[in-house]
């Protein structure tokens, strides 16, 4: 009967646990205070210092150079895509010289800053003039937009290309032992069976990769590309307010926003199976 009573006796309530309040936890705190009004402090700025004359008068070109920034990364990400491919079958060749010349190129483009990268391609090939002249070049390395999307090109393929090197790497090898042993051939097994999951496990640092790309984009300003950083320091030049760089912030965080929810609608749609 005692038995009975303590089954059918309502149990405690939990007591909740409150953690100490440590040093760390208020450092914590204090620096999260800080940041917070930072933001407000900069909110009230942009507020208060609002010239609708100014952003009249510059909203078109941050405009424009929102489209070129977007261009000029999108096309590059395509063509670094396309160019990683060989590069990561390269980078895991058996072939030594083949896998040497992959690997010392992703060692390069990884290992230099992009902005040394784009000063080489624009102002050290364009010193090579007559010789590109002379096979009939000069057209693409005189324009400034071109230099940049070559440099911005070659660097995410080096980035792009150790993803997908990881990532097919990291698909069990039993997939393609699985397929030999179906009588499948080995490229259709790494068209159709060993790709398709290796993007799904590439999707995430390629998603990176992008928003790492557009913020790297910024340094084409530098050799006269007018993107959005390009405009806005011409918007400087004009008019000194401090505003015209903060102008460029809020589109970048636009445009890295936008990417990181697209991506993550993406993700969710090619990993719906695996949630199942």
């Amino acid at each position: 009967m005692s038995y009975a009573r303590e089954l059918i006796a309502p149990r405690p309530a939990p007591v909740e646990y409150q953690k100490p309040l440590t040093g760390s936890r208020v450092a914590a705190l204090f620096i999260l205070a800080i940041w917070g009004l930072l933001g407000i402090a900069i909110v009230w700025l942009i507020v208060s210092g609002w010239d609708v004359a100014k952003f009249e008068r510059y909203g078109p070109r941050y405009l424009s150079g929102l489209w070129t920034t977007i261009s000029l990364v999108g096309i590059s990400v395509i063509l670094g895509a396309v160019l990683s491919l060989p590069l990561a079958f390269a980078r895991m060749s058996t072939n030594r010289v083949v896998g040497a010349i992959a690997y010392s190129y992703v060692y390069v483009f990884r290992g230099t800053p992009l902005l040394a990268q784009l000063f080489l391609i624009y102002y050290g090939l364009g010193s090579f003039r007559p010789e590109l002249q002379s096979v009939g070049l000069w057209w693409f390395f005189r324009e400034a937009w071109y230099c940049g999307l070559l440099s911005l090109t070659l660097n995410t393929a080096a980035y792009q290309a150790e993803i997908l090197r990881g990532a097919i790497e990291s698909v069990p090898r039993g997939q393609l032992e699985g397929a030999a042993a179906l009588g499948i051939p080995k490229s259709v097994a790494l068209r159709k069976i060993v790709l398709p999951q290796a993007l799904i496990v590439a999707l995430r640092p390629y998603g990176n990769e992008i928003i790492l790309l557009i913020k790297g984009s910024a340094v084409v300003a530098i050799v006269t590309v007018y993107d959005l950083m390009g405009e806005t320091r011409y918007a400087f030049s004009r008019t000194f307010d401090y505003q015209t760089y903060l102008w460029a912030a809020i589109f970048y965080l636009a445009i890295v926003e936008t990417l990181r929810q697209v991506w993550n609608l993406l993700e969710t749609r090619l990993t719906r199976h695996l949630k199942r």
